[in-house]
């Protein structure tokens, strides 16, 4: 009887960890704004026009442009959200993840390198091309990248959540306070070589 509470706590369990790591479910057609006037939503409401002239470059190459839930309020309890990227010749979106939703990636132009690691350390990739579509499976680490050194590449990708969130490998492992005794141990590297990764984030 003991174990079969046990079990039963432990379904339990997973049960709401599952739920609250989803999008809400709406109990209406759609969300608006506290305060809004449901009456007075139009069309406008659901259009968003800040896709319009791209993305803006960076320094690193990488120009993104998000559609989640905060640039775009529509979106509330929809389950969905895009960004729009485009990669200067030779540039990399680094390895990441998005621990509340997967994504599925649209070459709109050129190629990219693109691959996704499973929780066996098995890396799966390929080269993409105009028209092609990847799935990144929600919480696994993955990567882009534009190896071509004139073409610059374009991609559409579209999440299963509202906001999947983006946690940037290097940038929140190498960027935190996790002390440099655990980050020595976990990844067998000296101190100055941890020093060097984490000025690189800076």
């Amino acid at each position: 009887m003991a174990n079969s509470l046990a079990l039963l706590a432990t379904f339990a369990l997973l049960f709401i960890t599952a739920i609250q790591a989803a999008d809400p479910e709406l109990i209406s057609d759609f969300a608006v704004p506290e305060g809004a006037d449901e009456g007075k939503v139009d069309g406008v409401f659901f259009t968003y026009t800040g896709l319009r002239g791209g993305a803006p470059s960076s320094t690193t190459g990488l120009g993104r442009k998000s559609v989640s839930i905060k640039e775009f309020p529509a979106l509330n309890g929809q389950g969905v959200s895009l960004e729009l990227l485009e990669f200067a010749p030779g540039s990399v979106n680094v390895p990441h993840t998005h621990p509340r939703g997967g994504e599925v990636l649209f070459v709109v132009e050129g190629a990219l390198t693109v691959g996704t690691v499973d929780g066996n350390g098995k890396l799966y990739k390929n080269v993409v091309q105009k028209g092609d579509v990847f799935v990144f499976p929600k919480g696994l680490p993955h990567y882009q990248a534009n190896f071509d050194k004139n073409n610059k590449a374009v991609v559409v990708s579209a999440f299963g959540s509202s906001n999947a969130g983006n946690v940037a490998l290097p940038k929140n492992l190498f960027g935190s306070n996790i002390p440099d005794e655990v980050l020595g141990k976990a990844f067998k590297i000296s101190p100055d070589t941890i020093q060097q990764l984490r000025n690189a984030q800076n």
